[in-house]
């Protein structure tokens, strides 16, 4: 007989998630889960995003860590609400942790929340958090073979964000090997070329982000 530990795991945490999707879809708020290495850039993606588009839409941020408030701090020190979560080692993110996170959160005056998910390309895929929207960032010094290796994260993918465009001159990044495996993993998925500190390529995510909001706007 073989016993499945993992499966009763992700039912409650599917479960969840599904509460979580409901209320936020109640409330109107738009959800990204954004997924990537450490390093890559997620918090400084975020701040560009919200300046980009801060006014159309009010923004809040969850921020996932194994430890520390580090970018929580970065985050609050701009006025837009946030809430730490530090998993005191887990490498994912779960559903109960942004069930909990949600409720200090004013849901009635937040249009987009954006979850930082803990900086890992593996784990972070397994887990439905409630979200309308996966996004994975990989940043230029990370290398151009990070979909050959961690397939499973850019295919779940609905955009890919390549951040640090701006020192493509100083890594050896082979760019069209790197779209070439994204195409073949997940052709559906729109991949945008930023420089989160300078402000490169952004609008053009944001353009995409919006159009993604408003669509579910208009289904809600």
């Amino acid at each position: 007989m073989e016993l499945d530990i993992g499966k009763p795991i992700m039912e409650k945490n599917d479960t969840i998630a599904q509460e979580n999707r409901k209320l936020l879809d109640e409330k109107q708020v738009f959800v990204i889960n954004l997924m990537a290495s450490p390093g890559s850039g997620k918090t400084s993606t975020i701040l560009a995003t919200i300046s980009a588009l801060s006014e159309k839409y009010k923004f809040a941020v969850i921020e996932g860590d194994i430890a520390s408030q580090v970018d929580s701090l970065k985050i609050k020190e701009t006025g837009v609400p946030c809430v730490q979560i530090n998993t005191g080692g887990i490498c994912h993110l779960e559903s109960n942790m942004i069930k909990k996170a949600l409720e200090p959160l004013d849901l009635d005056n937040i249009d987009v929340l954006f979850v930082e998910n803990v900086g890992n390309l593996v784990c972070t895929t397994d887990f439905d958090l409630g979200e309308n929207v996966k996004v994975v960032i990989l940043s230029v010094p990370e290398g151009d073979d990070k979909p050959v290796k961690y397939p499973n994260i850019f295919q779940v993918a609905d955009a890919v964000l390549l951040n640090k465009v701006d020192t493509m001159c100083v890594f050896d990044f082979d760019q069209d090997a790197f779209e070439k495996s994204l195409d073949d993993l997940n052709p559906l998925a729109p991949m945008f070329k930023i420089s989160a500190t300078k402000g490169e390529g952004v609008d053009d995510w944001a353009s995409w982000l919006d159009s993604e909001i408003e669509s579910f706007r208009g289904r809600n």
